[in-house]
């Protein structure tokens, strides 16, 4: 369906949202001018490259912020070894001052941020999970404890 927020599988519907954010190197402001329209441009060729898409982004001196739909068999990890990887490749490539700058080719700082987005919160979801019916057969879920336990060391499992 055209608008669809899901992605459609054979056997699956997700939707699966990163927030990544990233820096430079020794925290050098040089993602400015050509070189941070350049990463942008960048950014969105390695995510059509990899079938993921932008959902929105933001460019700043030092770091980038973005966030990113993606399939389930990409990992965050590889994700982001993807996006840091080519975009520093392809940068020391079209922008040779970078090289004297970030010697070693490593334009990127070691690690970076991940967090997942959803259309429900953390409360909805264990709601709804908590309040799953199957008549007798159901059981209490384990992660929380309820304040009718006892306090003997049981555990609802």
């Amino acid at each position: 369906m055209p608008g669809d927020r899901y992605q459609r599988g054979a056997h699956t519907v997700l939707d699966l949202k990163y927030h990544f954010a990233w820096k430079t190197k020794y925290g050098y402001p040089v993602l400015c001018g050509d070189v941070g329209l350049r990463l942008r441009e960048l950014i969105r060729e390695i995510c059509v490259e990899k079938k993921m898409s932008v959902v929105s982004g933001n460019v700043r001196q030092n770091h980038v912020h973005l966030l990113v739909s993606a399939p389930s068999y990409l990992s965050p990890a590889k994700m982001v070894q993807y996006l840091k990887g080519k975009s520093s490749y392809r940068l020391f490539q079209e922008f040779p001052a970078l090289r004297k700058r970030y010697w070693g080719q490593h334009f990127w700082g070691r690690g970076y941020f991940c967090s997942t987005v959803g259309a429900v919160t953390e409360k909805q979801i264990k709601e709804y999970i908590e309040n799953q019916m199957d008549g007798d057969t159901s059981f209490q879920v384990w992660d929380e404890k309820k304040d009718d336990d006892d306090d003997n060391g049981s555990s609802s499992v």
